[in-house]
């Protein structure tokens, strides 16, 4: 096994037996958006509840909207950080569908038996980009031992936390391929998720961040900087299941419209790239 993937899966088995994780208990609210799609559907559609990594929310809001408006039921979204979901689902949250940022989280609920092992696939791909505030004059090209704590000056560097948020571990990863991460390693702001490290770089409050791609394409407030190499880090993958004992009609129903082809054009669109075969409809 490479290095940097084995210390990845070591990150991930470290935090899943963290204390602090393990007490998290459901109670992340569904967003407003996937709120209005659910009202779009039928008052006594049956509704299926999904837990996504917080990267994906623009993408499925969008697109539980348009399964309410073809009629086809209820969709009402949870986002948070992949690992946060995990825990909450492993401790009994009603989920129906899960969709990691991250293989090493669904592996997780996998070894715990908490989710439906046939339906597993790789839905998503994405990249992992620098950004800095948008009128930030930091110029760097990424290369192995490019000078990134210099280039930040007395600024630091916003990353979801890398112990368990996969953005986080995605980026340190590359850092350290790359040379860059022992010099700031002690400037880093660790974030709950990636939408977090984008909001310190927004509220000017970090000097740069590691995201991925789509998070950075949300907003003007930030630009890219660079984009990481994908040979610097283990392929980006989000993996999606149905939770373990949640296999009912209307769930298959969303699990296959999420990979039909009208929701690929939907993900590609926010700058997703969709690995799944089309589902026909």
């Amino acid at each position: 096994m490479p290095r940097d993937v084995a210390k990845i899966s070591a990150a991930f088995a470290g935090a899943a037996r963290a204390a602090a994780l393990a007490a998290l208990v459901w109670g992340v609210g569904a967003s407003a958006s996937s709120a209005r799609a659910a009202e779009a559907a039928p008052a006594d559609s049956p509704r299926v509840m999904v837990f996504a990594a917080a990267s994906t929310t623009a993408a499925l809001s969008e697109i539980a909207a348009r399964f309410a408006a073809k009629g086809k039921g209820r969709a009402v979204m949870s986002f948070a950080s992949s690992s946060t979901l995990a825990k909450q689902i492993a401790n009994g949250a009603p989920a129906d569908i899960y969709l990691s940022a991250n293989p090493g989280w669904m592996d997780y609920l996998a070894r715990e038996n908490a989710i439906e092992p046939a339906t597993r696939l790789d839905l998503l791909g994405n990249r992992l980009v620098l950004v800095a505030p948008a009128g930030s004059a930091l110029r760097v090209r990424i290369a192995p031992a490019f000078p990134l704590a210099e280039k930040l000056g007395e600024g630091r560097l916003a990353i979801g936390d890398p112990d368990h948020v996969p953005a986080g571990i995605y980026g340190r990863a590359a850092l350290r391929r790359l040379g860059a991460w022992p010099a700031l390693a002690g400037r880093v702001a660790r974030t709950q998720d990636v939408r977090g490290a984008l909001a310190l770089v927004e509220r000017g409050e970090a000097a740069a961040a590691v995201v991925y791609a789509t998070d950075a394409a949300l907003t003007g407030r930030v630009r890219v900087v660079a984009t990481f190499p994908a040979d610097s880090h283990p392929p980006i993958r989000y993996p999606m299941a149905i939770v373990a004992g949640r296999d009912r009609p209307e769930v298959r129903r969303f699990f296959q419209f999420l990979t039909s082809p009208e929701a690929a054009r939907v993900f590609t669109a926010h700058g997703f790239t969709v690995i799944a075969p089309a589902a026909r409809q």
